[in-house]
């Protein structure tokens, strides 16, 4: 980036790790942020980094070194920054990380699994993006077996509160005292998509774990680890992103 070239607000904001560009639009219209000694409330706002001198809630922010990690969420710890029922937070599991950081996505409190974290606002964004349909691997342990015809209603797609929960693929795994075991390919992913997806075949959830986001899995993490990912992880992240991308708009 040339020394003087301008970027919109929101973007520096999620450069320098205070969240996804979402959430750094409502800092900005809730009139929390200024440049150069003024409040500033306009979207459409652009900024030098070099030279625009930037506060958020009275502190002046900057761009830090890009960092994104790799966590095995447990449940019952949710996703949000923190949380006013003093319930367990992503962020708590990196107390001692120096860099601020944000999660990319979510999974809900009971929900487990591999979630991105990071405070490189290119990559939450590109991946956060609907139009980029990163695909996401789960495992769900259920109470009984999903019947043929339910498979194929779930891969042409269920009606649900206004949306269209589909899966791209669903493949049957063992039996156990846990449950059926499936594997379960989501491209966009909706609010409770999976759980939601049970609901309407009246299948019990006894566990929903997220073992991949795109070309990254979960692996060897053990719940409630992190580990920072890897740069040849992050180029081929970024590549799946592009062919994502790309498929989408090809279409």
């Amino acid at each position: 980036m040339a020394d003087h070239e301008q970027i919109r607000l929101q973007k520096y904001l999620a450069d320098c790790g205070l969240g996804s560009r979402r959430f750094c639009a409502t800092l900005i219209t809730a009139g929390r942020v200024s440049v150069d000694g003024a409040v500033v409330r306009e979207l459409g706002t652009k900024v030098v980094p070099s030279t625009s001198k930037v506060i958020c809630n009275g502190k002046p922010v900057s761009r830090e070194a890009s960092v994104t990690l790799l966590l095995n969420k447990p449940p019952k710890v949710i996703c949000t920054s923190d949380d006013p029922q003093g319930r367990t937070t992503v962020l708590d599991l990196l107390e001692d990380l120096p860099e601020r950081v944000y999660t990319v996505g979510r999974l809900d409190f009971m929900s487990e699994g591999l979630i991105v974290v990071t405070n490189d606002g290119d990559l939450a964004h590109s991946l956060m993006h609907p139009r980029h349909h990163v695909e996401k691997i789960y495992k769900v342990w259920i109470d009984s077996p999903i019947g043929f015809h339910q498979l194929q209603k779930m891969k042409r797609g269920i009606p649900s509160q206004g949306e269209t929960l589909r899966v791209l693929n669903i493949d049957e795994g063992v039996h156990t005292r846990k449950g059926v075991e499936y594997t379960i390919t989501l491209g966009e992913g909706k609010n409770r998509h999976i759980r939601r997806l049970m609901e309407h075949f009246d299948k019990k959830v006894f566990r929903l774990m997220r073992v991949a986001i795109g070309p990254l899995r979960v692996d060897d993490l053990k719940t409630g680890e992190w580990r920072r990912a890897k740069p040849a992880e992050l180029k081929i992240l970024r590549q799946a992103v592009r062919e994502a991308r790309s498929e989408t708009e090809n279409k």
